[in-house]
């Protein structure tokens, strides 16, 4: 498998399901829509001060851009579901609860850098946190570096979504 980028290429069965339904609403849905504005708009003659025309290809081509990109990057990843063997310790899909010496507290799920977006409940498995928690389990001692030094995080609950039945 070739490497684009410096990106994991594991995705969660979730969110390869979102990149997909992304992908289909953009191609099924919104291309067509905005290919038919575009058309009119051009049928109207003189182009250069037609805003309709104007914006909507400009729409068009990020449009087609982003298509692109999800159907290279869909062909690239590798889904990721839950085993059984990963039962008791952290590794990519989990829901990790931890705390540190201060009482502060963090739950967030460790996932691919494609699924971070948008959500704050979510991780990247490159983020420097998750790399510390990987193969620990509940009552293990996590230490992340950060710019003011190491910082001890105690894993406090491991769990996983419920395995869905793949499509």
């Amino acid at each position: 498998m070739k490497r684009t980028s410096s990106k994991t290429l594991l995705i969660t069965r979730e969110g390869y399901q979102q990149l997909k339904a992304e992908h289909d609403e953009l191609w099924f849905k919104k291309r067509p829509e905005i290919t038919r504005i575009v058309s009119w708009a051009a049928s109207l003659g003189d182009r250069s001060e037609n805003a309709d025309y104007t914006y909507n290809k400009r729409l068009l081509r990020q449009i087609d851009s982003r298509l692109r990109f999800l159907r290279k990057r869909l062909e690239e990843l590798t889904i990721v579901d839950y085993s059984p063997q990963q039962a008791g310790r952290v590794f990519f899909g989990a829901w990790v609860e931890l705390e540190d010496d201060d009482g502060n507290s963090l739950k967030f799920r460790i996932v691919g850098p494609d699924e971070i977006y948008g959500r704050k409940d979510y991780i990247s498995i490159d983020a420097p946190m998750a790399r510390a928690l990987l193969k620990k389990q509940v009552d293990d001692v996590a230490t992340v570096s950060t710019p003011n030094g190491p910082k001890d995080w105690y894993i406090v609950a491991i769990d996983y979504p419920q395995p869905t039945q793949p499509s």
